[in-house]
């Protein structure tokens, strides 16, 4: 009986552990709640993608219980991705359904249409993007002559810091075929740590490894179980170097607190700000992964949306162990587009209420060493990449930057519609990909 107990409690804490992860991701993975009424937007063009100096038209539609909403009022706003509205108008939608003109691009970016409507007292938004050329965008952010340097330097330090690893099993998430461990690392410096979580097969063996990294915030971390019950070992990091494994009030505090706006913190000194951290613990990360016993030697793979998007491509740029990258809508690509009057990549440094703050010649100069675009330049090694037009965290027109100066083997999946968010059948589609990859014979 008393056995009988003991399972339960375990398996009830295991579904609650599931249930925290599934919020953790909620802000890199989900999908876009249901409402009781949808405002649909949509190009002309099934594909979502025109020449320079092609005419788009958006049909914007609104709907209610499966059925068009008569006489609904629209509110519509075109413009380049993430740039003041060049259209702002409102129509009434006699069927349910209105067509509006939008214009052109004459050189390679996104068009956005964002459309609103009021229904029973509730404002409901929609939106759709027609890409222009975007095979053609080119980046705007500086190459530093010196940046092979800069970085050599950086992991040759890093090198000289012992690793110090420390690794705690995690009995209540072990399963019959995978242990789970806290693990606690030594980074870049003396007493600056790294945290993330172990999962590796029980059974004795040789195998591939993967790397898993975050997303922004600061939150706690459970592990790729599933992952690990396929013969691969997983690590998934935090990078703030901060037990993955608190309280959650403890995350909110931090990121409410000590840690919020982390990725300003400072911009204007390469050698201090807050990434060089961050991009040298993957390193680290892939140092611990490199050292195990049960490690093949040879198949590593990293893979993260988002921040985690933009680290995987910098962590293949940086570290020649990785041998495969799966990248989900990366920010921190070519954020000086809105220097150039265009979208620039997640944090959005130079957008209209962030410039006069940064748009000095020190953040500028530290900007190049970090831009996701400069590591892309450099990656050697096969990479999937998955994002959508309608992403208004990661602008489209940033990804297309980073993307379109990659010369390794690349292969872009896109699901149009798609924000900052993936349907279940990517997450499939990129763990298959990562799998076949690294268990390939």
């Amino acid at each position: 009986m008393q056995n009988t107990i003991k399972s339960d409690f375990r398996k009830s804490h295991f579904y609650l552990l599931i249930c925290f992860l599934c919020l953790s991701l909620g802000h890199t993975f989900a999908q876009p709640v249901e409402r009781a009424v949808k405002i649909l937007v949509a190009p002309d063009r099934e594909d979502w993608t025109y020449k320079t100096g092609d005419k788009v038209k958006f049909t914007i539609s609104v709907f209610q219980n499966g059925n068009p909403v008569k006489n609904a009022p629209v509110r519509y706003e075109i413009g380049p991705e993430k740039m003041e509205p060049t259209i702002k108008e409102s129509k009434t939608a006699a069927n349910g359904t209105i067509t509006v003109e939008a214009g052109t691009l004459k050189s390679p970016g996104f068009l956005r249409c964002v459309a609103w409507t009021n229904v029973d007292g509730g404002e409901y938004k929609g939106l759709a993007t027609a890409g222009f050329d975007p095979q053609n965008i080119q980046p705007t952010v500086s190459n530093p002559a010196d940046f092979d340097a800069f970085w050599d330097a950086a992991k040759k330090e890093l090198a000289t810091v012992p690793m110090d690893a420390k690794m705690t099993l995690l009995p209540e998430r072990c399963t019959e075929k995978v242990n789970v461990y806290h693990v606690n690392l030594q980074n870049f410096k003396n007493n600056v740590r790294l945290y993330g979580i172990l999962t590796i097969p029980k059974k004795e063996g040789k195998y591939p490894a993967l790397l898993k990294v975050p997303g922004a915030g600061v939150r706690a971390y459970y592990g790729d179980v599933a992952m690990a019950e396929k013969d691969i070992i997983t690590f998934e990091i935090g990078i703030h170097g901060v037990s993955v494994i608190m309280d959650p009030s403890v995350y909110t505090d931090l990121g409410q607190g000590a840690l919020n706006g982390y990725p300003n913190y400072n911009l204007d000194d390469k050698d201090r700000f807050y990434y060089k951290r961050v991009y040298l613990g993957c390193v680290r990360a892939n140092d611990f992964l490199t050292s195990l016993p049960q490690f093949d030697g040879t198949n590593l793979a990293v893979t993260g949306g988002s921040q985690g998007g933009a680290l995987s491509i910098i962590t293949a740029g940086l570290d020649s162990r990785v041998k495969w990258l799966g990248a989900f809508y990366p920010a921190l690509s070519d954020v000086t587009g809105y220097l150039s009057g265009r979208a620039g990549g997640w944090p959005h440094y130079f957008e209209k209420n962030s410039v006069k703050f940064n748009n000095t010649k020190e953040k500028l100069a530290t900007i190049g060493y970090y831009d996701v675009v400069n590591f892309a330049r450099r990656v050697k090694v096969p990479g999937y990449y998955m994002w959508g037009y309608n992403d208004e965290t990661c602008p489209p027109t940033s990804m297309y930057a980073a993307y379109n100066v990659t010369t390794a083997p690349k292969e872009l999946k896109l699901y149009l519609e798609t924000g900052h968010w993936t349907y279940p059948e990517e997450r499939e589609l990129m763990n298959n990909w990562l799998v076949n990859k690294l268990k390939a014979k």
